[in-house]
């Protein structure tokens, strides 16, 4: 299936913010919607990871879930390292 190049309504970038900020602004574009898609690269899939528990486990307990994950891979164009890729579905019960 491969991660999703195009952008959509649910997709939350994950950025190198503090987490706790980034957990709040994920929660509250979720919270619009119902479901959510946290994608983060390299260095950044810590985060993300974080951020899905935080929302899961504490933001949203019993009252959530992670609906889906995938894993992917890229060779970077700039200097031809591979990147990994994470996109975290998560969905209000």
């Amino acid at each position: 299936m491969g991660i999703q190049e195009t952008e959509q309504e649910n997709d939350f970038f994950v950025e190198d913010d503090p987490i706790m900020q980034s957990a709040t602004d994920a929660l509250m574009q979720m919270s619009k919607i119902g479901k959510i898609c946290l994608k983060a690269k390299g260095d950044l899939i810590p985060n993300a990871v974080s951020i899905a528990n935080i929302i899961i486990d504490n933001f949203l307990k019993n009252n959530s879930k992670i609906d889906r994950i995938l894993l992917d891979s890229e060779i970077s164009s700039n200097d031809g390292r591979m990147i990994s890729n994470i996109e975290i579905f998560l969905v209000k019960n």
